[in-house]
């Protein structure tokens, strides 16, 4: 809550000691004490909490939080009531107020319900920022990343959604095999119906012909009722067939019939079945090496290879390591309740030089890791597993500049040339500056003041 800006409305002449004696804040307090000049203020500054004194007739705290909801619905409003009715507190609870306090005021109950305030909406703020980041160009549906090689999966993606071709995804474990063929399903005209993965290496070999074609009364050991299978289930949407190397020979042959006829037959039944799916395989294993070995039908492989998809394992994937490493550390952050914002320097040089035989499955996990065992609000070089840091060398710190400092140094350049543009285009009118950037307006005021920036140098 450092460097937050409170507006109060209170027309008695010892508000800004009243206030400030009772709030242990590290907080900018602006006293007006009118609506007239609180609108004034919401207009030409920014702030991060409105405190409104409901004194009438002198100041009508209702009144005003109906015009300030018209320009900003997302500032936070404490209203503090010096008589103290019930329909005037429902009525500004209505309008959106964070609060309604009675006089005369307890300091706690004050400072508490301001210190609530503030951190929803910084909370607030940072959630739209985090939105918005996740919204640029490195983002494809559940992708995070922009590599050369990501940018040609995500292409072959969008080509290959909306056409009913069945596609093949090669990939090493955690790679993201299964989000490809989501991807492809949400895009497509199958979309609304089902989606339907099975993992052939987690299904016992005796089981799986019934789970993937169902089965008939009586047709085994057990078998007392009908049974659809997964194939079936999933008619008119996308049909999931994970680690398809595992699948053993004589399913092969089965699978390659229903892929051709687009029918299938229970097990125990005599009658054929239409069915309408679109099937999406993907394996980890070498398809071509199991043909020539005889583990896996030629036929089949060619059948189902229509259209290939090589996910790159995340080595090969350069900065993305970086982006998907902050993704995680923000929301795995939030998810597990600590307060953990980056990873260290030191620590990502580290990661940069690991192989990640698990790929971003396993990233995600380090990550997970780290925030768990972080005592500091980065994760460092000691909540790393020891293992992983001898895999990935004997690190000596480069004289060089790390990822971070380097993002960071350009990022901080950008903010300034933009901001400068951006508030002389605008003669230095927050509200509208604030608009065209698409940014909330605190969160534009603590970019400028980072940056030494004042509204009225340019006006």
């Amino acid at each position: 809550m450092n460097d937050s800006r409170i507006l109060v409305v209170d027309n008695r002449a010892d508000v800004a000691s009243r206030y400030g004696g009772s709030l242990s804040l590290d907080a900018e307090l602006i006293v007006v004490d009118s609506s007239v000049a609180a609108n004034e203020r919401l207009q030409d500054g920014t702030f991060d909490l409105l405190i409104v004194a409901h004194c009438p007739p002198e100041l009508d705290a209702v009144t005003l939080l109906e015009k300030v909801r018209q320009t900003n619905d997302r500032l936070p409003v404490l209203v503090v009531d010096a008589a103290g009715s019930v329909d005037a507190a429902a009525e500004c609870l209505r309008l959106g107020a964070g609060d309604y306090l009675v006089e005369p005021l307890d300091g706690r109950s004050l400072q508490a319900s301001v210190e609530r305030l503030l951190q929803g909406h910084q909370l607030e703020a940072e959630n739209e920022l985090l939105r918005r980041q996740i919204e640029r160009p490195y983002r494809f549906d559940d992708f995070i990343g922009s590599s050369a090689p990501m940018q040609k999966v995500y292409r072959t993606i969008e080509q290959v959604a909306d056409s009913d071709v069945d596609v093949l995804v090669i990939g090493t474990t955690g790679t993201g095999k299964e989000l490809v063929a989501r991807s492809i399903h949400d895009r497509s005209q199958r979309a609304s119906r089902p989606f339907v993965p099975v993992d052939c290496g987690a299904i016992p070999e005796n089981l799986l012909e019934s789970e993937l074609f169902g089965h008939e009364r009586g047709s085994f050991t057990g078998a007392d009722a009908r049974r659809i299978g997964l194939l079936e289930y999933a008619n008119g949407g996308t049909f999931f067939l994970d680690e398809l190397g595992e699948l053993p020979l004589v399913l092969q042959a089965k699978l390659l019939r229903t892929l051709q006829e687009r029918k299938i037959r229970r097990v125990g039944g005599r009658d054929e079945i239409d069915i309408n799916v679109r099937v999406v395989a993907a394996t980890s294993r070498d398809i071509e090496k199991m043909i020539r070995d005889g583990q896996f039908r030629e036929d089949l492989y060619y059948r189902i290879n229509v259209v290939r998809i090589e996910l790159p394992p995340l080595r090969d994937r350069g900065d993305d390591l970086g982006l998907l490493a902050e993704y995680f550390c923000t929301r795995l952050s939030r998810e597990m309740g600590r307060d953990v914002r980056g990873i260290t320097p030191e620590a990502y040089q580290v990661l940069s030089q690991y192989p990640w035989p698990g790929n971003v499955r396993e990233l995600q996990n380090i990550v997970r890791r780290g925030i768990a065992m972080a005592n500091d609000t980065m994760i460092g070089l000691d909540d790393l597993p020891d293992e992983l840091v001898e895999a990935a060398g004997e690190y000596e710190p480069a004289e060089t500049l790390g990822y971070f400092q380097l993002r960071d140094q350009h990022v901080a350049s950008f903010e300034q040339q933009y901001l400068t543009e951006l508030l002389a285009r605008h003669a230095g009118n927050i509200k509208t500056a604030a608009d065209e950037a698409q940014l909330p307006r605190g969160t534009l005021y603590r970019l400028m003041k980072n940056h030494g920036l004042e509204g009225g140098a340019f006006r």
